[in-house]
């Protein structure tokens, strides 16, 4: 299961990432490098989620590095075409999302734990680098899926209002909407209201 899983990932972020060739050498290059990272991200998708729903942990020694991994990779793309926005997206919502999830985990300790906060930060990293509706929608996806999940567990009786759910799947699974279909769920979102 964890072979299917992390290998449909891959080819879902091998078409959403794969470069497009605009006849210059930088753009294929950078697109490499940001296809190369969300890889990444996909293969240790697979990985926490998996070892989240078994221990209730995310483990630094996966998620530590992936901020270093994350940085260098998205840096070198925005050097090599010369667009640092990106980069000002990741920086801003790698930071918002780790402080919104820093504040849950001290408002509510036992709802939120620091592996959660850690990679929050990770997840805000890719999604703003993206964009802001790959942001915004990311992060309420997280949220939206693990209440479901667990008014889910409540009604099947599997499960109490005392009782430990793994989050960080439902933050990666979010994160993955975010990054498939987010633009798109923004705009219509805010075409509602006039706002685009």
């Amino acid at each position: 299961m964890v072979e299917l899983s992390t290998g449909l990932l891959f080819v879902a972020a091998a078409v959403r990432f794969l470069p497009q060739f605009d006849g210059t050498a930088d753009q294929p290059i950078a697109g490499i490098l940001v296809l190369v990272v969300f890889l990444y991200f996909a293969a240790i998708s697979v990985a926490l989620a998996g070892i989240d729903l078994d221990t209730h942990s995310l483990p630094n020694v996966i998620v530590l590095p992936s901020y270093l991994v994350v940085a260098l990779f998205l840096g070198a793309a925005a050097i090599v075409v010369g667009d640092y926005d990106g980069l000002l997206g990741a920086a801003i919502g790698g930071t918002a999302l780790f402080a919104c999830y820093f504040i849950l985990a001290l408002v509510y300790p036992g709802g939120m734990g620091f592996g959660d906060v850690k990679l929050a930060g990770v997840i805000g990293m890719l999604l703003g680098y993206l964009g802001w509706g790959e942001l915004v929608v990311g992060a309420f996806a997280a949220f939206l899926l693990g209440g479901v999940f667990g008014l889910a567990l409540l009604l099947s009786k599997k499960a109490n209002r005392k009782s430990g759910i793994p989050f960080g799947p439902w933050m990666l699974a979010g994160a993955w909407l975010g990054i498939f279909i987010g633009e798109r769920s923004w705009n219509w979102y805010l075409g509602l209201f006039h706002l685009a």
